[in-house]
């Protein structure tokens, strides 16, 4: 069996965000637009951090899985591909996370 990978999935939604909104949520989020899946993901991130704070694993790891969904539905909403985010963390990790964070433009 293959593995399952961020890759895999984002590729799959990406063929669910071709079908209607009637037969694919993916779609319908989609349709919905960005602030829509961004309120999505909001809130699938508050249930995650509350499921850890209670520390309910079961919870948690269901949770996590719907903030990677969401994730990438909105990565998809906001016209950022997976690959540029993993880019982004590639490059990133070439240093320690303190030095990238001073690094960082203030304001």
């Amino acid at each position: 069996m293959t593995e399952f990978t961020l890759e895999r999935l984002d590729a799959f939604l990406a063929e669910r965000a071709k079908a209607s909104p009637e037969e694919s949520y993916t779609a319908k989020l989609l349709a919905k637009g960005t602030a829509h899946s961004a309120k999505k993901f909001g809130e699938e991130a508050v249930e995650c951090v509350i499921a850890a704070v209670e520390d309910d694993r079961r919870a948690l790891m269901m949770e996590a899985a719907d903030v990677v969904y969401h994730l990438l539905v909105l990565l998809r909403a906001g016209g950022v591909s997976l690959q540029d985010v993993m880019a982004e963390l590639e490059r990133r990790t070439a240093q320690t996370g303190l030095q990238e964070k001073a690094a960082r433009p203030k304001g």
